[in-house]
């Protein structure tokens, strides 16, 4: 500790780790110094994983790890480690599988104590200061630590080693070795996956099991591909019934825009308030494409006010887009969300906020905590019928109450910002804005997106090709994870499709030839023999093991996401060994896919792009013509997901030669074509923007009846 009581964390960037930098405990960051003097010294490691918009990282740091006498033993019995899980997801995968298999659940904070060799023997997450409700007391558990490790060391290191082996075992499990391959199991697993869901799946209030509900994106772009394919209305109605009730819900925030993490109840209605980049970029993704689905205005509402929230509040000047927010402010959690009637009243005029607290559910019982969070219960067209209006008159009220509101908000404390930037939830923003950007038709997102890749490809790139994991105050640090390179290179891939629709002039594909050397890269550095991606990179700090999942969590698996990358980009270049490296990658967990296909919804959607061939688009014309953006704007309108698209700009701008889909590629009689090409067999180009949505749609209704996958036989 240092004389002015800041701890070593103080000289890190991280903003969850300098939230301990005054802590009493004499907290290590990981790495060599924290780990040599725990050998040194012979002593247990006391490991606490967490995160800045942790809310019970909060409570626990201000009970225990402030509390002078806690931390007093911690100082004299251990060598405490904090770190924070997201710029260190590799640590925290490994210590959470142990967590979870010593105690039966996981979550944030993790308590982990381990050996000097690292291996853990006991694990846990919050712990109270003292036993309270049923629950072990953090003091009298570490006394309780400390006497075993005296007493009883052997049979504590004998259980961290058979642990160890366990995870190992496990890590290195879950190959195809059993003889379940793929494609040939593909229809079935995808089948199998959506009888699934619909087991689970809540006809009331959407989404799938029971609470706390959190936002099924994965599952939710397979079934909108499991619906193309087969016109199931059961499966559209999963689709549409848990779009409406997130949107509905106080998951969503009605006036800021933007997502939370997760429903505590069954109704989307009471979050836990933390706002996370990777999530808001995702939902912004599904709504898009529920949009091109279904056509549905409200999801293009949806999609656009949590585009806009991401823009106008989570990009950095310099172009990175920040963590999350806290689900505290003030101390409080939801604090700074959630309003009263008389809050409500003492804003507005009588007839405004009549309105404002009927359609938003502002009651005097409140649903959290006396208060109300905001959530849409019944239709505008509802309220105002019960309130004797209008629809458009109670429309305008609502609009002018809801600014009005959200600025009385922004007068509130907010919640804390995690303003570093991380590689890969980054990529996925990026490709969420230029999604947004290309179906949408709007500037904004697509510049957002653009400074955004350039942030990363001139401050997370090294100067040897590599990435780094994260940047915060000027400084990029961290080796990067297969997650980082993959979402980056697959975030590229669309902001080159929706440079198609914007760029004015040059030739857009340098974010190509960027996502190609990303995926090289990826190949060499992080490949298994079995064809499978580990999460780190062979010259990663060795750890107990290296990591190697293909299941879906809070994020979509790193190893999908790659594959999918290699296929849209064997698209692009017509490369097949990339399509053979992506069925690869996939393949190489067929075993675990087999036997639990709805873990693995973004590998299930990849094989279903693999197996259905692919589909180019190629527009020919100058960049900025009015006439290319109609035909553009017209495409943007169809739900193709595993459509490649490209322009054929002057041979003499193009960078990259390598793009073989644009040989041949020209406007017809000096009007802007649109190129439909199957598997690189090309229809007649089409140039009156009237014959485009026909002529996809036509499209996608031949790649469903050939490469169909069986709907679920229940």
């Amino acid at each position: 500790m240092s004389r002015d009581g800041r701890n070593r964390l103080a000289g890190e960037t991280s903003p969850y780790l300098l939230q301990h930098a005054h802590n009493p405990v004499d907290w290590y960051p990981w790495g060599p110094e924290a780990l040599e003097r725990a050998r040194r010294e012979d002593k247990p490691i006391l490991l606490s994983i967490g995160y800045s918009a942790c809310h019970w990282c909060h409570v626990m740091a201000h009970e225990c790890f402030e509390d002078a006498g806690i931390a007093e033993v911690l100082n004299t019995g251990f060598v405490c480690i904090k770190v924070d899980r997201e710029e260190r997801p590799d640590l925290d995968e490994i210590y959470m599988g142990a967590t979870v298999a010593l105690s039966g659940a996981g979550g944030w904070p993790m308590t982990v104590f381990l050996t000097p060799e690292r291996e853990p023997f006991f694990a846990g997450t919050y712990f109270p200061p003292d036993d309270r409700g049923g629950m072990v007391g953090f003091r009298p558990l570490l006394a309780r630590v400390i006497e075993l490790w005296r007493t009883q060391r052997r049979d504590l290191v004998g259980q961290a080693r058979q642990l160890t082996g366990h995870l190992r075992g496990r890590a290195a499990g879950g190959t195809a070795a059993n003889g379940v391959g793929l494609p040939a199991r593909a229809d079935a697993a995808i089948a199998e996956a959506t009888a699934e869901l619909r087991d689970s799946f809540d006809p009331i209030f959407g989404g799938f099991g029971d609470a706390p509900k959190f936002p099924p994106c994965a599952a939710l772009g397979l079934l909108m591909r499991v619906y193309r394919r087969t016109r199931d209305e059961s499966v559209l109605e999963m689709v549409t019934r848990t779009l409406d009730g997130m949107a509905a819900g106080g998951l969503f925030d009605h006036l800021g825009g933007g997502f939370a993490r997760y429903s505590t109840d069954e109704r989307w209605i009471v979050p836990h308030f933390e706002k996370m980049l990777y999530d808001n970029a995702q939902l912004a993704s599904v709504y898009l494409r529920g949009y091109q689905l279904t056509g549905a205005p409200g999801y293009e509402r949806v999609a656009r006010a949590t585009l806009d929230y991401v823009v106008r509040e989570m990009q950095a000047t310099g172009g990175g887009y920040f963590c999350s927010t806290d689900a505290d402010s003030e101390g409080e959690e939801g604090k700074y969300f959630v309003f009263t009637p008389k809050q409500v009243r003492d804003v507005l005029e009588p007839r405004s906020a009549q309105v404002f607290c009927a359609y938003y559910d502002v009651t005097p019982v409140g649903n959290f905590e006396g208060a109300s969070v905001l959530n849409t219960p019944r239709s505008l067209a509802e309220v105002a019928r019960s309130l004797g209006l209008t629809e458009e008159r109670a429309r305008q009220l609502l609009e002018d109450a809801s600014e009005r509101m959200l600025a009385v908000r922004r007068a509130r404390v907010p919640p804390q910002l995690d303003d570093k930037v991380l590689t890969s939830w980054n990529g996925l923003m990026l490709g969420a804005m230029a999604e947004g950007a290309r179906i949408l038709g709007d500037e904004r997102y697509y510049d957002s997106a653009e400074r955004a890749a350039r942030f990363a490809l001139s401050t997370l790139r090294r100067a040897d090709g590599g990435l780094y994991r994260t940047a915060r105050g000027g400084v990029a640090k961290l080796d990067g994870y297969l997650e980082d390179y993959a979402f980056l290179a697959d975030g590229l891939i669309s902001l080159y499709e929706a440079s198609c629709r914007f760029v004015t002039e040059g030739d857009p594909s340098e974010y190509v030839i960027a996502a190609k050397e990303l995926l090289e890269r990826l190949m060499h550095d992080f490949s298994a023999d079995d064809g499978a991606l580990y999460a780190t990179a062979a010259q990663h700090e060795p750890l107990l093991l290296r990591p190697r999942e293909g299941h879906d969590g809070a994020l979509p698996s790193a190893n999908a996401v790659a594959a999918r990358a290699l296929a849209r980009l064997a698209h692009l270049l017509d490369r097949k060994d990339l399509r053979t490296l992506a069925h690869g990658a996939i393949a190489a967990h067929a075993g675990q896919l087999a036997r639990a296909p709805r873990a693995f919804a973004t590998s299930l959607e990849v094989l279903d792009m693999l197996q259905g061939g692919s589909v180019e688009l190629v527009v020919a014309g100058t960049p900025g013509d009015a006439a290319l953006e109609a035909l553009l704007g017209q495409a943007a309108r169809v739900y193709l997901p595993d459509a490649a698209l490209a322009i054929a700009v002057p041979e003499s701008t193009r960078k990259d030669r390598s793009l073989s889909l644009l040989r041949g590629k020209t406007p017809v009689h000096d009007a802007p074509a649109l190129y439909i090409c199957r598997n690189f067999t090309c229809l007649a180009p089409i140039t009156d923007p009237v014959e485009v949505v026909p002529a996809l749609e036509a499209v996608s209704r031949e790649t469903a009846a050939a490469f169909a996958t069986q709907p679920s036989p229940r």
